[in-house]
């Protein structure tokens, strides 16, 4: 019987599976106070944040580049705050969504905040409990999952969810 040379796969023989990601920022003043926007293209109110480009764009980049186009700040460090894989389900794409806690600004820095009007409608500072209950559902769970009603850290690692939930087999350090 005779041998068959095999030859290598190329990245053209198959399509490799697509997975959306975004990010987004929780941006705090100094009394806690979150940062919430609403947009001109959805309904309810969400925080800083946008899909990530497909050209090799990070998910730190993308919060860096989605605070600066919606809301003119220029944030440089963060700690990761959630990781929330959101499934495929009829008529949403699903994906992973990055937050990350760019920490608190200075009124001055919040005071230099320029909004995207093509975007971004109004922004405002509003007590964590407030902005639970005026952020969109998904956006809601995450931040609810992240951070305490007086605006600190739930935890000092990262949080994974799914679907906006916690995982139990999962512990957050």
């Amino acid at each position: 019987m005779a041998e068959v040379a095999q030859q290598p796969l190329t990245s053209t023989d198959f399509e490799l599976p697509t997975v959306p990601a975004s990010a987004g920022a929780l941006i705090f003043d100094t009394r806690g106070r979150l940062l919430i926007l609403r947009t001109t293209y959805k309904s309810g109110w969400t925080i800083p944040g946008g899909v990530m480009e497909n050209d090799g764009e990070t998910p730190w980049q993308t919060c860096r580049r989605e605070v600066r186009e919606e809301c003119g700040l220029d944030v440089t460090a963060a700690r990761l705050a959630c990781v929330d894989f959101r499934p495929l389900r009829p008529g949403r794409p699903g994906g992973i969504r990055f937050l990350f806690d760019c920490g608190r600004l200075d009124s001055d820095a919040l005071r230099a905040i320029t909004l995207q009007p093509v975007e971004i409608a109004e922004h405002r500072l509003v007590p964590v409990a407030g902005a639970l209950a005026l952020l969109r559902k998904p956006i809601r769970r995450r931040v609810r999952a992240t951070v305490r009603r007086d605006g600190k850290a739930r935890c000092r690692g990262t949080i994974y969810l799914e679907d906006g939930r916690p995982v139990s087999a999962i512990s957050s350090a």
